[in-house]
């Protein structure tokens, strides 16, 4: 009889529902580690608007790829892919189950089933949409994406220039839409998975990321931005909660006005999250008041741990 495969828990949801406490638990009760699968996390310079754990989560469970490199390096889908299972293969050698947490669909999905190998675009292309951007904003790119691809259009984050460009650039090069990449029959893994999912009424998500959103203000989200104001043009800075502090500090915007965007944007961002998560039938869903006990029971009958 075949050794049991090893066990990858995805903790899943909307932004600020609760993942990363349930995480530790689950890692608590399972005595393993937790991998972030948060595209926002893996940069040093960023915390308080990334929602990094505390030092205190940090400090009670192993957390991997939080602050693990520079916004200043160029990091891809398919980097985090790459690296992220050369670790599990190393971690489970010594222990049978691992968390993955994170709102970062396609970088979850990388993970679990690997992503097709993109084609080679030339970067005449890349620069061409650089220069579009620049001279027409982007209203132009976003029309163009949601009519080639309208698909990957209600995923992706419709504000981000680096995400719309990266799209473009595989359309515009193979005439097909980035999201035929993205559903490819998965590859195989030396491990199984299990999808926790944590959800919640529309108004709880929203309140709870207005709380977040005053939380981050109170904690320094202004100052922590303005320290990366000089480098606002970095890829990993085209994100919700810098792009409307950079706003407020060239005076577009007043800092109420900020504070309001954040949070506008935010629920948008979490309402592409659940679009996204909804879509996938492996998940389990519970609610996000539930006892995490249950959801450690669930875990234990489901995989006889």
């Amino acid at each position: 009889m075949a050794s049991k495969k090893p066990l990858l828990i995805c903790v899943v949801g909307p932004t600020a529902i609760g993942k990363t406490s349930l995480a530790i638990k689950l890692a608590q009760e399972f005595s393993t580690e937790i991998i972030s699968a948060d595209s926002r996390q893996f940069y040093k310079e960023m915390s308080i608007g990334t929602a990094v754990p505390s030092p205190s989560e940090l400090a009670a469970i192993p957390h991997h790829f939080i602050h693990n490199i520079s916004i200043s390096q160029p990091y891809s889908v398919g980097d985090f892919e790459r690296e992220c299972i050369q670790f599990l293969n190393q971690f489970f050698k010594k222990r049978n189950v691992a968390i993955m947490v994170g709102g970062s669909g396609l970088y979850i999905d990388a993970v679990i089933k690997g992503l097709d190998n993109f084609p080679e675009i030339a970067s005449e292309t890349r620069k061409k949409l650089n220069k579009e951007l620049n001279q027409n904003g982007i209203k132009v790119l976003q029309t163009e994406l949601q009519l080639a691809d309208p698909v990957y259009f209600e995923k992706v984050d419709q504000q981000n220039p680096h995400r719309l460009i990266r799209a473009l650039e595989v359309f515009r090069a193979t005439g097909k839409p980035y999201s035929s990449f993205l559903n490819k029959e998965g590859t195989k893994r030396e491990f199984e998975t299990l999808f926790i999912g944590l959800t919640a009424e529309r108004d709880a998500v929203y309140s709870r990321i207005n709380q977040r959103v005053d939380q981050m203000v109170e904690a320094g989200l202004f100052e922590e931005a303005e320290s990366l104001l000089p480098q606002k043009e970095s890829n990993a800075l085209q994100t919700v909660g810098y792009r409307e502090a950079f706003d407020y500090f060239e005076g577009k915007i007043s800092k109420e006005e900020a504070i309001s965007e954040i949070k506008k944007n935010t629920r948008r961002y979490a309402k592409r999250q659940i679009t996204w998560f909804k879509k996938n039938e492996a998940i389990h869903w519970f609610n996000f008041q539930t006892d995490e006990s249950t959801i450690v029971n669930f875990i234990k009958e489901k995989n006889a741990l």
